[in-house]
This record gives structure tokens, sequence and C-alpha cells, in this order.
């Protein structure tokens, strides 16, 4: 989930279901927000969760659409599709990834691209990162 222009939050589900994303759209996204999403069936409830819903329906070719005829289109999912190509690239090096990391790979992604930093300016903000994160010895 991505608002355009904010932050990125990737959430690995167990299986692609009503009941799964619920919590994770609710903890994410802020009640009464305008959710674009394509046709797939999974987001029929967002109304019904709170939100306001409108799709692109890509089986019929649709990827954009102007809905109030000001030449601009509103009604998109392009800001997200971004997202996937950028992590699929970002992954292929890697040549396949366990499971078991798949998690951690996520959230990095998800960090350095929060961040919004690329090449060596990543490294002041990944340090400040892991500083904050760190336990803290007492002694």
């Amino acid at each position: 989930m991505i608002e355009r222009g904010g932050q990125l939050v990737l959430q690995l589900c167990a299986n692609v279901q009503q009941h799964t994303i619920r919590p994770h759209i609710l903890t994410a996204i802020q009640p009464g927000s305008l959710v674009n999403t394509d046709e797939y069936a999974i987001y029929s409830r967002l109304p019904s969760w709170g939100f306001t819903h409108v799709t692109v329906n890509h089986g019929r070719g649709e990827f954009a659409r102007d809905d109030d005829g000001d030449g601009v289109n509103e009604v998109h999912v392009n800001t997200i599709e971004g997202v996937w190509s950028l992590l699929r690239s970002w992954l292929r090096p890697h040549r396949g990834i366990s499971q078991r990391w798949l998690p951690l790979y996520l959230a990095f992604f998800q960090a350095m691209h929060n961040v919004r930093c690329r090449g060596f300016s990543l490294l002041e903000p990944m340090l400040t990162l892991l500083l904050i994160s760190a336990p803290r010895n007492a002694g």
C-alpha cells in the first residue's frame, strides 16, 4: 500500500483473502480515505470497511481514468505498479530468495524506499535507522 508521495507499507500475507488483508488495510489506511485499486474482487468490501473505493479495470484495457473531465487521470494504480516494478528489479540479481528471508528483504526495501535516497546518500539514513533500533546495553 502506498499513498502518492507518502510512505510505502509492505505486508507479507499468508493468503490473498478479504479476512487476511482487512487488518493490514485498517492499520495502514486512514478511515474515509479514497483507495484506488484494480478490479480484483478482494477489494470489493473496502466501502463497507469505511473507505471510498474506485477502480480501474485492467481486464478491459483501462489503466487510468479521468472521472471529473479536467484532463487529469485521477483514478489509477500507477504508484503501486511502479513500486512493484522497482521491487522486482531490485530482487532480480538475487536469483531466488528463500521464503524464510523474504520478510527481511521486503522490510529493507520498504525502509529504503521510504527514506527516498539512492546510492551513497542511503548511508546516513540507514545508519540512523540501525542506531535507533539497536538494543542499548545497560552497563
